[in-house]
């Protein structure tokens, strides 16, 4: 079995994880004035939020090695991106997230596990900017039982179960329940909903899922 990599002490990520939640969808500097928002014209994302749990005959059964993604596949919303885009952290902390000219891009969060190893692989997509509806315009039509699948720079697919959508207000952001350890590979996708609100909207959308298989 692949060791699990060491990742960053939850007390870090926790800080990390509060700015996403509170800047991901707006932009990379919310103190500015200037800073793009999200275009009016464009409807909140309608979740169904729901949980159920992966079967444990479909979960697999052995963690992938390290390897990178590069490429995103959830058929569910119409999602085929690639490349794939490091979001690491900007010197105050915060997570990093795509720009505005990236919006067509998923990225992955590279201070994290890589999507197939044990513990929680993060990826971040808008569902939409100033420039109007984004990569993840479709979140909506995400449902348990959906499969995403992510290619790695290894030439593997790894294929995840989505178990969960949850809505939440991003100054109650679930850190641990996202960021923290788990005994098995999981993914999450995360992106911004909720109607909006001085021109930015007030949600985070988190996609839970388990890896179930992996081909090369």
């Amino acid at each position: 079995m692949t060791r699990p990599r060491p990742r960053l002490p939850l007390p870090a990520l926790a800080g990390a994880a509060l700015a996403l939640a509170l800047t991901g969808c707006a932009a990379p500097a919310p103190e500015s004035a200037s800073a793009p928002r999200p275009a009016a014209a464009v409807p909140a994302p309608k979740v169904t939020v729901t949980a159920a749990p992966a079967p444990a005959e479909q979960l697999a059964t052995t963690p992938l090695a390290r390897s990178e993604p590069v490429r995103v596949r959830i058929p569910a919303a119409g999602v085929d991106t690639g490349p794939v885009l490091r979001l690491g952290l900007n010197g105050d902390g915060t997570v990093r997230v795509p720009s505005v000219a990236q919006a067509g891009k998923i990225g992955w969060y590279d201070k994290g596990v890589t999507p197939g190893e044990t513990g929680p692989a993060v990826l971040i997509g808008h569902y939409d900017t100033a420039e109007g509806p984004a990569v993840l315009r479709n979140v909506g039509r995400i449902h348990v039982g959906d499969r995403i699948t992510v290619t790695r720079a290894d030439g593997t697919d790894a294929v995840f179960r989505v178990r969960e959508l949850e809505q939440v207000d991003k100054k109650a952001f679930p850190t641990k329940k996202v960021y923290g350890d788990t005994a098995r590979p999981e993914l999450r996708l995360i992106t911004c909903g909720g109607e909006l609100v001085g021109g930015h909207r007030p949600d985070n959308i988190v996609v839970y899922a388990d890896l179930v298989t992996a081909a090369a």
